[in-house]
């Protein structure tokens, strides 16, 4: 079943014009901003817990913070994608969104009471709501059909090369300046600087396509079913898929201490940099599909390597392998999506992925919690490595979409 999967993916829907190299201005401008984008926020991110608990809130008001915040930014990722496809344009939801996020960010400096810091990053995520599905329509559109994976899985890399960078700076920060309140209020008013790159870069750099031709109504009809041919693995997968804050809880039982701890989070997401372009070429030539069932098939692996192992170093070992999923399976998810949904239904078509996502993913962990908690940590990984393989089982048996088996007969 799964050669199958590699053989029925063609260029269905994609513009003729998107030819030539994968390195494309949008993608290196759009994959430099994120970059800085996300320099910023891991800079600022990982100090907020501290941060409330100085203006006297706890645990419950973090978690309904960025509970909002990231259900706003799922919803309004279906809305613009939406909005974007009927208007034809992604460049000012790109701009615009990316904006808002850069200038909503230093904010957190001004915070006198947790209710303001949940204004600001319900700001910031409705900025990535804006930006997110547009943004991945105008990525697909901008590079040629066979090379689409690689370019998600550029963009990946240097997102995630900014969650690298925005730590360490913070660290250094914090060795060299300090740590307490009024400390870390300036660390928050310097995101700004990276923060006015974005908006330089966005502005200057980033280039409008020309609008796609209405795509036919049955051809639209059929990319829909096609869309929920993989929405529906996807959402099976994503229920198991908790938050990555548990394997930290895992490598915290073997009594790491606090200067190792940040370093293997660091080095995860070193091998998700070094992983994501060559996963995403991977995919590129091998087939979407099949690669992302690798992915998963792996996720299922190393879960259940959690769930028995107890060895310090082994946990270790596994956490970095883990990076290995993320560069096996972004970049091709994106994709694959480009390949189902008509040009001019791109939008709306990552805006369902990324809805899929996140509703899912916060059903996730608090099912992994629930376990975690009145079960067993192993009864909390088993089942996710359980859900990840019926994800594969599930892909496998739906098939390839039908708008790309089609295209590919036809091509």
């Amino acid at each position: 079943m799964l050669p199958a999967m590699a053989q029925a993916e063609t260029s269905a829907g994609t513009p003729k014009a998107a030819t030539g190299s994968w390195l494309s201005r949008n993608v290196l401008m759009l994959g430099l901003i994120s970059l800085l984008t996300d320099t910023a926020s891991e800079a600022a991110i990982p100090l907020l817990p501290v941060f409330i608990v100085s203006l006297g809130a706890g645990a419950m008001a973090l978690g309904w913070i960025e509970g909002i915040a990231e259900a706003t930014s799922s919803i309004l990722k279906l809305v613009t994608g939406k909005v974007a496809d009927r208007v034809g344009k992604n460049r000012p939801f790109v701009v615009g969104g990316y904006s808002l996020s850069s200038a909503a960010k230093p904010l957190i400096a001004l915070a006198t009471a947790p209710w303001h810091v949940l204004v600001v990053r319900i700001v910031d995520r409705v900025g990535k709501g804006f930006r997110s599905s547009p943004r991945d329509a105008l990525i697909a559109a901008s590079v040629p059909p066979a090379q689409r994976a690689a370019a998600f899985s550029l963009h990946r890399s240097m997102d995630h090369a900014g969650a690298v960078i925005g730590p360490l700076l913070a660290a250094a920060y914090l060795y060299w300046v300090g740590s307490q309140t009024q400390d870390l209020r300036l660390l928050f008013w310097l995101t700004a600087v990276p923060g006015v790159l974005v908006i330089l870069a966005a502005v200057f750099g980033v280039q409008e396509l020309p609008k796609p031709a209405p795509s036919p109504k049955a051809q639209a009809a059929q990319a829909g079913q096609s869309l929920v041919r993989f929405l529906v693995p996807l959402g099976l997968f994503t229920l198991g898929n908790a938050s990555d804050v548990f394997l930290l809880l895992k490598v915290a039982q073997g009594h790491v201490d606090l200067v190792t701890f940040p370093l293997l989070w660091v080095g995860l997401h070193i091998v998700k940099v070094a992983s994501s372009i060559p996963g995403g070429k991977l995919a590129d030539r091998i087939g979407r599909r099949r690669v992302i069932c690798m992915g998963w098939v792996l996720y299922a692996a190393i879960y259940a390597g959690f769930a028995f192992v107890e060895d310090q170093h082994t946990t270790w070992a596994l956490l970095a392998v883990y990076g290995l999923y993320y560069g096996l399976t972004e970049g091709p998810e994106k994709a694959l999506i480009a390949e189902i949904a008509p040009r001019d239904k791109r939008g709306a078509a990552y805006g369902w992925y990324y809805l899929t996502l996140g509703m899912l993913a916060l059903a996730a962990s608090v099912m992994f919690g629930a376990l975690w908690e009145y079960a067993s940590p192993m009864a909390a990984f088993l089942t996710s490595a359980a859900l990840a393989l019926a994800a594969v089982v599930a892909f496998a048996a739906l098939g390839p979409p039908r708008a790309t088996t089609q295209a590919a007969a036809s091509a």
